[in-house]
């Protein structure tokens, strides 16, 4: 977890959509549409949220993703861990022996115990493991769903749908009579 990437942004805000789908699988094309990202982005992204039991694949015309558990259940943490990894957020290097004074010998009080700094980063990243593990998928999808007007579901809804039906009349056209 050394740095968010814009992988657990979009993995996030493709999860909230999960949520508002209701249990209507999602495929990764129309969710990378839907937010103008590329498709073979997202493509990278799913299958690590599918590993970590984030989220379900099915196959088929109308097949896609859908969350494998309640959005209750889905804290932000294994949303992060799934996508990034479980980086540490800081990677101390020991350099507190490498002090010119010490001649090349540093002396047990100068390397002894954890180091003071790494001592604060390792606070630092429990505090925002801490918080991200008290966030979840559904909380902030109650929280964005105060914001947008009452009819912003509805609207998503109607085109994911609509790219669903298009795509089951292609498939019919290009099928051999």
């Amino acid at each position: 977890m050394a740095q968010m990437t814009t992988s657990v942004e979009y993995g996030i805000h493709c999860l909230l959509w999960l949520v508002v789908a209701d249990d209507t699988p999602l495929s990764s094309r129309d969710l990378a549409e839907l937010q103008g990202i590329s498709p073979s982005f997202l493509a990278k992204i799913f299958p690590k949220l599918e590993k970590a039991g984030i989220v379900h694949a099915t196959g088929g015309v109308r097949g896609g993703y859908r969350l494998a558990r309640a959005p209750e259940k889905i804290s932000f943490l294994e949303i992060v861990d799934a996508i990034e990894g479980r980086k540490p957020l800081f990677d101390c290097q020991e350099i507190r022996g490498r002090c010119a004074v010490f001649g090349g010998k540093p002396p047990a009080w100068a390397t002894g115990g954890v180091c003071s700094i790494h001592a604060v980063m390792l606070r630092a990243e429990k505090s925002m493991r801490d918080t991200l593990a008290a966030e979840t998928l559904a909380g902030v999808a109650k929280s964005v769903g105060r914001k947008a007007p009452a009819a912003f579901p509805h609207d998503i809804r109607a085109w994911l749908e609509a790219r669903v039906s298009k795509r089951g009349a292609a498939r019919k056209r290009a099928a051999p009579s």
